[in-house]
């Protein structure tokens, strides 16, 4: 496999995009769980209580992507100074790390996805399927 130094830096927007879509996440979930712990000091509900403990652990996937993905980049950027000293056998094993590290961060994106839409099916459970608002 040629190696080149645009090879690596191939992944620099990628990761950078996916960063600033992990961070967007983040940002949101901070605003739901702020707004879910007022009303939870206000209220005491079983309901929310679970909602918050789910949305921690969604918390903690996002900065595990965000730190898998920070590294990913950073052996990218590792690569291609390996690739300019022309140590081409170490920047074969450093690209190889980056790309394991951005599939671990793209896999905690997946598991995270998946928690996000069963807590949304659950939310909406409560509608029921084929109900009328007249019944």
């Amino acid at each position: 496999m040629a190696l080149d130094l645009a090879t690596p830096a191939l992944l620099f927007p990628a990761i950078s995009l996916l960063l600033l879509a992990y961070t967007n996440r983040f940002l949101t979930l901070a605003t739901l769980i702020r707004n879910l712990h007022e009303k939870y000091k206000k209220e005491k509900d079983v309901v929310l209580f679970y909602q918050i403990r789910n949305l921690r652990l969604r918390t903690r996937l996002i900065r595990d992507m965000q730190v898998l993905g920070v590294i990913s980049l950073f052996l990218s950027a590792l690569c291609m100074l390996l690739l300019f000293q022309d140590y081409m056998n170490a920047a074969k094993y450093t690209f190889g790390a980056s790309l394991l590290f951005l599939l671990a961060s793209l896999a905690l994106s997946i598991w995270e996805i998946q928690i996000s839409i069963r807590a949304l099916n659950i939310q909406l459970g409560d509608m029921g399927e084929g109900k009328s608002d007249k019944n």
